[in-house]
């Protein structure tokens, strides 16, 4: 009797470890979503040849990719710009540095590849100045681009937002095409961003509470002499702009959207990033269910509860009322464009989406230049949104 007592003792510590074990692997889950990232070194340098001005990575999906890109670093240089790909094999890539080497310069191995390409406003050569957004989070450090002087007057303006685990540098891509067209530009950061303020629980919220950094752009904007606005979102960035849209009290201010690589509905996103990842489910299920829940949100990290219905825009297709570009690859790689193209299908009266496939995630700029600017101005063109207008 004594050992049957025993055993089941062992049973029930067994099962209560288990549960306890696969419910802190939820919260864990839970916490990796809203928790905002350092950037990741996701290649190697191999090899930097400072007379040819060469550079040989580890290949990849992403470093094997055609155009212009950039390399965050440690050493001699934080960031160095490439070029065009000259070689590889199956293990590395040999690309044109764009940035200058000289001899002697120290480049650690581990680096991260990125699409930002320009890192600071004053590599556009464009006049741009510092400004500070008043939010409900606190002031959000903002770049502003006025219109070229010699632009016929416009009161159409730009507001960039950038994605997730990012920065303003990775929305300064868009800059000159819209400066082109006549347009100001606004790019802003949110809250937990590491540039804007931040929240208690320093939590993203995936665009349920950092539209209200965007609302106050807006108004910004409208107090500057904007009469209309474009939003221009970037992955998780995308999210934000479309949960901007159909909450802002300026929402009659804005008059379109771009949409790069951008995020539709997080369900799909993240049932997807947990597959690449090898988490089995139910653990994204179960996840989701805590960050969207009063009493356990902040188990999981969240500063309050995430509505995943509301940040499903898909769902809520019938509530969007203005015109929309979607710029996204089919081979994205990291938020799929599924939901991209079920928007498209579901909305074809407000939304354009030209096909784009082989950039990856949020490169389609650095892999098509020309063909992204192009959607770009035919789309404006095609809206009447000129300076003139």
């Amino acid at each position: 009797m004594k050992s049957i007592r025993h055993a089941v003792t062992a049973l029930v510590l067994t099962l209560l470890a288990l549960v306890t074990a696969g419910g802190l692997l939820v919260l864990a889950v839970a916490r990796r979503v809203v928790t905002p990232e350092k950037r990741g070194m996701d290649t190697e340098i191999l090899a930097v040849d400072t007379g040819a001005q060469t550079i040989e990575l580890t290949r990849t999906l992403d470093t094997e990719l055609p155009g212009r890109y950039g390399l965050f670093t440690t050493g001699t240089h934080g960031y160095v710009k490439l070029g065009a790909v000259l070689s590889a094999d199956g293990a590395s890539v040999r690309r044109k540095l764009l940035t200058q080497i000289d001899p002697g310069a120290r480049i650690d191995r581990a680096a991260g590849f990125s699409g930002w390409y320009y890192s600071s406003p004053r590599e556009l050569h464009l006049r741009w100045e510092n400004v500070l957004i008043g939010s409900p989070s606190g002031p959000c450090p903002a770049w502003l681009f006025p219109a070229a002087p010699d632009a016929p007057a416009s009161d159409l303006w730009v507001i960039q937002i950038h994605g997730r685990g990012g920065n303003r540098a990775e929305c300064l891509r868009a800059v000159p095409i819209f400066h082109s067209l006549g347009m100001a530009n606004l790019v802003v950061s949110y809250r937990n961003d590491g540039e804007a303020p931040r929240t208690k629980g320093g939590a993203y919220a995936l665009g349920a509470s950092e539209w209200r950094d965007v609302d106050s752009a807006i108004a910004y904007a409208l107090r500057h002499g904007a009469r209309r606005v474009l939003l221009m979102g970037w992955s998780m960035g995308g999210a934000i702009a479309l949960q901007t849209v159909v909450s802002s009290g300026h929402r009659s201010a804005v008059v379109g959207l771009v949409l790069e690589s951008p995020v539709i509905d997080w369900r799909s996103v993240l049932r997807f990033q947990a597959r690449e990842q090898g988490v089995r489910d139910p653990l994204p299920e179960l996840a989701m269910t805590v960050l969207s829940s009063p009493v356990t949100a902040r188990w999981g990290g969240a500063d309050e509860a995430i509505s995943f219905d509301r940040l499903d825009m898909l769902a809520r297709a019938e509530e969007l009322d203005i015109p929309i570009l979607i710029l996204h690859s089919d081979d994205d790689g990291f938020v799929p464009a599924d939901a991209s193209h079920a928007l498209a299908e579901a909305r074809p009266d407000i939304v354009t989406m030209p096909h784009f496939t082989g950039a990856r995630h949020t490169k389609l700029w650095n892999y098509d230049q020309t063909g992204w600017t192009g959607a770009i101005t035919e789309w404006v063109g095609a809206q009447g949104f000129s300076a003139s207008a």
